[in-house]
């Protein structure tokens, strides 16, 4: 393993990153600060999101007692036609087109205090069972392309309700992100004739180093070419779609996988550990995609402390990423993380 500044190579999107580890050989023996716990009730009666209480337009939550979705008063996307008279001039270098879809959110469950590790594992295999059932019916329209699940948890991740929750955005067309994980996984499976991301977990599972805790049917472990600090990527052992296809098996141990993540994520700094997560399924397009797994990227931004941060600035924004704490440093400090949720020992 490299000891001095190296590049390495993400093949899920193509890209580089840099990475340089004599820079901070043991970041976490650095500045540590500890920060007063937010302590939320179980229900705010100034949440747009608790049970019974008033959303934008004077529309009313129902007394709803596990998982609660509706449309986002804020849409993103619009299922309306979209009226193709108003499209800009062509011109090669300002093109725009109409883009349609839907935008959900799903509130985990009725308690304004109760983070995705804190639910108990019934609540969290509803959260994910809601996930794939709205997932399933978004696809079935007919000009949707591709279902979007993701969680964006903490204020410093831009999250502007701290009730737990999470949101669906379908869309007519393939997003960035997808379209490179498309390309990259349908030309690995051309070559290999196995998903790519089945072939990589296995190697992981030789080597042991990054990874943070398995099951019969799903991996958590920071990736080869990880660029956040603590990043995390969970992955299917089968090549599966889309969240509608996991067994109810599948499904429990998906809620296993993630509340293992998020309780060490939490106990890493003692805090409700911030990040953006999001399930990448394959294209919503009506055709087989046997080079496709179920997987989701878990992007935390937090590098030593519960205020100490990574920012993508500078050469990062300019040029490409960079980080200092090599993934497998970061894999051994989220395993010496306990899986008992440190808000319990307050207890």
């Amino acid at each position: 393993m490299f000891i001095t500044p190296h590049r390495r190579f993400n093949p899920l999107t193509g890209e580089w990153v840099l990475v340089s580890p004599h820079r901070a050989k043991r970041p976490w023996l650095g500045q540590v600060e500890k920060i007063p716990p937010a302590v939320f009730p179980v229900y705010d009666p100034a949440c747009y999101l608790c049970p019974r209480n008033a959303r934008a337009g004077g529309v009313f939550n129902p007394d709803y007692t596990g998982t609660y979705s509706f449309e986002n008063d804020f849409a993103a996307l619009l299922p309306g036609v979209v009226d193709e008279e108003d499209t800009p001039p062509t011109h090669p270098l300002l093109v725009a087109v109409p883009e349609r879809g839907h935008c959900l959110v799903v509130c985990f469950s009725p308690r304004h205090d109760l983070t995705l590790p804190e639910l108990d594992r019934a609540s969290a295999e509803s959260v994910i069972a809601t996930w794939a059932r709205h997932s399933s019916d978004l696809a079935r329209e007919d000009y949707i392309r591709y279902v979007q699940v993701f969680e964006n948890k903490g204020a410093m991740m831009g999250c502007s309700n701290p009730h737990p929750h999470s949101q669906i955005w379908a869309q007519s067309q393939l997003p960035n992100e997808i379209s490179k994980e498309l390309a990259t996984q349908t030309e690995y499976y051309k070559t290999n004739t196995q998903p790519l991301l089945i072939d990589y977990v296995q190697e992981e599972h030789k080597r042991k180093e990054r990874i943070l805790f398995t099951n019969d049917h799903f991996t958590a472990l920071v990736p080869y070419w990880a660029v956040w600090p603590f990043e995390v990527m969970v992955t299917a052992h089968r090549s599966c779609g889309a969240l509608a296809e996991l067994s109810s098996a599948e499904v429990s141990a998906l809620a296993e996988v993630f509340q293992q993540v998020t309780t060490r994520y939490d106990n890493l700094f003692e805090i409700s550990f911030p990040y953006s997560m999001g399930f990448h399924q394959a294209p919503a397009d009506g055709q087989p995609h046997p080079e496709w797994v179920l997987h989701a990227h878990f992007y935390p931004p937090l590098l030593r402390s519960a205020t100490v941060r990574k920012f993508m600035v500078g050469y990062e924004m300019l040029a490409m990423p960079q980080r200092d704490i090599t993934p497998e440093a970061a894999a051994e400090r989220l395993r010496l993380s306990s899986d008992r949720h440190y808000k319990l020992a307050l207890a």
